[in-house]
């Protein structure tokens, strides 16, 4: 294991990115520079995408709204969340969000301990070019689904009679 003990340093626009089924997530910080401690992901969800409802098994998380707004859930509860907003989320609460804006909203997410930061790098589409937005498609989904027991992430699929047409 490689700690950097000089610190990190990220620019703005820097960092890996990749397309994880539709959004942008940036890697400002990822386990192998900090020990494992944590990770932070900057990432731009586009209007009314966001994360299906889901639960973590290994680790914390916590969110900071820097632009757009952003529906949360935390276990039962609906909280609209505004730049300058902090969410928390322990381990084993069920949680998602949703960018219920018509821009782009962008927010940072920290991961403690780091982890699951490789998830996003194995369903996700590496960048080359940040201007063309990709289709997000049903074999996108059964990716995520696949890999996510793997990462201790339990996605809870919607109810039944939301897939009825």
């Amino acid at each position: 294991m490689t700690v950097n003990l000089q610190g990190i340093l990220q620019q703005p626009g820097q960092g890996s990115s990749y397309w994880v089924l539709g959004d942008l997530y940036t890697f400002k910080a990822i386990g192998e520079e900090t020990g494992q401690a944590y990770a932070l992901i900057e990432i731009a969800v586009q209007p009314q995408n966001g994360t299906p409802p889901h639960i973590h098994s290994h680790e914390d998380e916590a969110f900071y709204i820097q632009e757009g707004e952003l529906e949360f859930q935390l276990d039962e509860e609906i909280i609209l969340a505004i730049p300058g907003t902090f969410l928390h989320s322990p381990k084993g609460q069920l949680h998602r969000f949703t960018n219920i804006g018509t821009k782009p909203a962008k927010l940072l997410c920290w991961y403690t301990p780091a982890g699951l930061e490789k998830f996003f790098m194995e369903v996700g589409v590496l960048v080359s070019e940040r201007t063309q937005l990709p289709s997000v498609n049903p074999a996108d989904i059964e990716k995520a689904l696949a890999a996510a027991s793997k990462y201790g992430l339990e996605i809870i699929p919607p109810p039944a009679e939301s897939l009825q047409v």
